[in-house]
């Protein structure tokens, strides 16, 4: 007789806050600080056009120096070099430098009405992302109270990346692109890392109360 054994129970545990941030902050200082602080050297002492030149040797030469090491180049960042190329070479045809940043301000817009046109959806946007980073066993995901947490994820998100969408694209067409690149970095920085707090302290409070409830004894207290 063969028997059927059900597939053990991930748990599901978040790391300590402290483990999150140092495991975010590399990733904070690459990707955001970094480009915008190499963008705005360039821009005082080589002007606007070298300003774009100076921000696209920055990716090139992260790729290039990752070649070197023979270390693998993670696809984020081929994109982000594809995508940089573009967006110089838009700002450099149309002679308007501003308009380097536009497409992010954009896409940053688009990114806000994904998180709340589908917070109602079976599985939205933030669901998907947060799949990515967490091994939510499948059941547990379909718990009435974690697609409460998710809806509420999507208002928080949609809302906190409309918030940023409005305030560069009025920063970028009112302001000096000094003044755009340190309010905005800062703004930005203040913005995000607040809703991401927010997002884990309230996924700690969701785990919990999951546990308390009986719905899963896998759970961590995280």
């Amino acid at each position: 007789m063969t028997l059927l054994l059900s597939p053990p129970v991930v748990p599901v545990a978040l790391p300590r806050l402290g483990a999150l941030l140092r495991h975010a902050a590399p990733r904070v200082l690459e990707g955001m600080i970094l480009p915008v602080a190499v963008f705005y050297v360039g821009l005082v002492f080589f002007g606007p056009y070298g300003a774009l030149a100076v921000a696209v040797a920055w990716v090139y030469g992260g790729i290039a120096w990752r070649l070197a090491r023979r270390g693998p180049v993670p696809g984020t960042v081929i994109l982000a070099a594809g995508t940089i190329t573009v967006r110089m070479v838009l700002a450099w045809v149309a002679e308007n430098p501003a308009l380097f940043f536009l497409p992010s301000c954009l896409g940053v817009f688009c990114a806000s009405m994904g998180f709340l046109l589908t917070a109602r959806l079976r599985r939205p946007l933030v669901q998907r992302v947060a799949t990515d980073l967490v091994p939510f066993p499948e059941h547990l995901l379909e718990h009435p109270r974690m697609r409460r947490f998710f809806v509420g994820q999507s208002v928080l998100w949609g809302g906190a990346q409309l918030l940023n969408a409005g305030l560069s694209l009025w920063l970028l067409l009112s302001q000096p692109l000094e003044t755009y690149l340190l309010v905005r970095t800062t703004a930005v920085a203040v913005l995000l890392g607040g809703a991401a707090l927010i997002s884990v302290l309230s996924l700690r409070r969701c785990l919990r109360a999951l546990r308390r409830a009986g719905a899963d004894p896998a759970l961590g207290a995280g």
